[in-house]
């Protein structure tokens, strides 16, 4: 089964989503947005960026 996008409203109203692997785990989640096409806005950004993003380790 493929990942997912979650949009949702948050308890204080404001629009978030969250994006689930396969197996239904949370791997990522959004900020909260004033509207929901803010909020579909992140979640193309998150898909258009994600795939080529490089692993900045600040552990060091």
């Amino acid at each position: 089964m493929a990942g997912k996008f979650e949009l949702y409203k948050d308890k204080s109203g404001k629009f978030r989503f969250r994006l689930k692997a396969g197996n239904g785990e949370v791997i990522a989640t959004g900020e909260a947005y004033e509207s929901k096409a803010s909020a579909l806005n992140g979640i193309e950004s998150v898909r258009k960026n994600a795939g080529d993003a490089k692993v900045d380790d600040q552990t060091d």
